[in-house]
């Protein structure tokens, strides 16, 4: 007697530097086999491919790169699973978002056409381009004077990483790129696109980055008064969107010989990496938190109720599960953080040591930052060296340590900057609270779930059990969790989740004594978080002008 070989689903995650494709067993979620694609151009922040010179605050990337995660990554995955191309069910991607590129009416990227190949507006921005500020601002202040109704859905901010933002950075800098521009679309619709042959839309990425709500994008009106030539973006965006965890269709030929699998593999409708992730951690009830730790951090949350959360990246019905409002907050920088402290203030004493132990210095650090007491370093941070997402929605702020003496160490620092960060996370679960949606549980994700140190830190600064996601793969493995109810391997998100999952609780139990010298800390926090970032002086808005005059000036001699 012969047993069918068990059914496998396939989950590619595309984050900022790399790609990974997961293979997953639909049964019970067994992760089966994975492998890594490094992207060749990783981010493209100072200078396009060809030389051209980019301003400060810009981020993009380089579409190539994301195929050859299809061409590189899948295959091997297969292969280090040991699985057949017959038994992969189903397909599903994730990405990061907004990531969004300028392309033609067939899918071609604007910046790989000849004549557009040296302009920057051309190529796909990043999530983490922060050059559209301006035009953010301006639509936040036009739609604030109109009184749109959406500006509440997302905390009364629009943020610069969104679409409209950076759509209309293009058409106000670039107006022949903007016009050459078909389509203007996530990559995580891109990607799906180049796996099924035809276009389509999900809700996720609509919703959260594309100011969808009630059916319908901002009306025509409202973008003429920010420029004239901004009605035509609706008909670059509009396509009917295809609901999480449906099949967006299929395999083309073309494809399966690229990545190996069969033609006709059933693809599911593209989703955003923090999103789907609460399907791999199990964090789809109402209440359930969940912050996907790495370069940044993005909070998702889960509610029946629908309310005004100010600061919030935005509120959208059926964004992550049906049937209930999801929520979207973030930060936009943590790991990156961290790694700044270790890059700029570790002197060569420190990297010595570490080396001689055969350890990283991040690992040095953290064992000395673990052994300080709280408050015993003597500093306060502000976690914004890359903007603030949530609350304040304003990438033009800047970091700050105070504090600072002639004995204060790079540990020191270092810690300061992690327990920053965990405030700015408790910041984003008070303001959920005080809005009247309840947090009661916080799960944690992502790559950062590796420093020990960290994750007790926010335990102990949130004053609550933090639960991990038992998977170094969860944007990975809730793609594949997706690609299993597009299949019909399951009947819908929550069982699949349910069966696929992986949750680890109570992972990390706060500490009474540290959580109350937190409690007085974080106060402290609050204060110089709105001061600094509530007008109370806005000096770091004016470093930034000054930082952008010299540098677009040409140096004197």
């Amino acid at each position: 007697m012969t047993t069918d070989p068990p059914a496998v689903t396939v989950g590619i995650d595309f984050g900022t530097l790399s790609g990974r494709a997961l293979v997953v067993a639909v049964e019970d979620g067994t992760e089966l086999g994975s492998a890594v694609h490094e992207y060749t151009h990783g981010v493209v922040d100072r200078e396009l491919p060809c030389g051209v010179p980019l301003p400060p605050d810009w981020a993009l990337q380089i579409p190539q790169d994301w195929r050859d995660v299809l061409r590189l990554a899948v295959p091997r995955a297969l292969a280090d699973a040991a699985v057949a191309p017959e038994q992969v069910v189903g397909v599903a991607t994730d990405f990061t978002a907004c990531t969004v590129l300028p392309a033609t009416w067939d899918g071609t990227p604007l910046c790989e056409l000849p004549q557009y190949g040296n302009r920057p507006h051309a190529y796909p921005k990043l999530w983490r381009h922060h050059a559209a500020q301006p035009e953010a601002d301006l639509i936040v202040e036009s739609a604030q004077r109109t009184g749109q109704p959406w500006l509440a859905r997302y905390g009364g901010r629009i943020s610069s990483e969104w679409q409209y933002a950076k759509a209309l950075q293009v058409l106000r800098e670039d107006p022949d790129a903007y016009a050459a521009a078909d389509r203007w679309i996530e990559a995580a619709d891109w990607i799906v696109w180049q796996l099924t042959g035809a276009e389509s839309r999900n809700p996720c990425t609509a919703g959260y980055k594309g100011v969808h709500q009630d059916g319908r994008y901002p009306h025509e009106a409202f973008l003429a008064g920010l420029h004239p030539g901004f009605t035509g973006l609706t008909a670059k965006l509009e396509h009917p969107l295809t609901p999480l965890g449906a099949p967006a269709g299929r395999l083309t030929a073309r494809a399966a010989e690229v990545t190996g699998l069969r033609e006709g593999t059933v693809v599911a409708t593209g989703n955003v990496d923090a999103h789907v992730t609460s399907a791999a951690a199990q964090a789809l009830d109402p209440g359930r938190m969940l912050a996907i730790m790495g370069t940044s951090t993005c909070h998702i949350l889960n509610s029946d109720v629908l309310a005004e959360v100010p600061g919030m990246c935005g509120v959208v019905r059926d964004g992550v599960v049906p049937g209930l409002w999801g929520y979207e907050a973030g930060q936009s920088g943590v790991g990156d953080i961290l790694a700044w402290a270790v890059r700029s203030t570790v002197p060569e004493e420190y990297t010595v040591e570490a080396r001689r132990r055969g350890i990283g210095v991040h690992e040095l650090l953290t064992e000395r930052a673990s052994a300080q007491p709280v408050g015993g370093h003597g500093l306060l941070a502000l976690d914004w060296h890359s903007g603030n997402r949530s609350v304040l929605v304003d990438h033009h702020l800047s970091g700050l340590v105070l504090g600072l003496t002639l004995d204060t160490r790079p540990e020191d620092v270092y810690r300061a900057l992690a327990e920053a960060t965990a405030f700015g996370t408790r910041t984003i679960v008070d303001a959920f609270e005080a809005a009247g949606v309840p947090v009661t549980d916080f799960t944690a994700a992502g790559g950062l779930l590796k420093n020990r140190f960290l994750m007790q830190v926010y335990s102990d600064v949130l004053n609550r059990p933090v639960h991990v996601l038992a998977s170094a793969q969860g944007p990975a493995l809730g793609a594949a969790i997706h690609a299993a109810v597009a299949a019909g391997a399951h009947p819908d998100i929550r069982t699949a989740s349910a069966a696929m999952g992986r949750r680890q609780e109570n992972a990390y139990t706060p500490d009474p004594a540290r959580a109350a010298a937190y409690d007085r800390l974080h106060a402290e926090y609050r204060a110089l978080h709105d001061h600094f970032g509530r007008g109370g002086n806005d000096v770091m808005h004016r470093l930034r002008a000054l930082r952008s005059a010299a540098l677009s000036s040409p140096p004197k001699l």
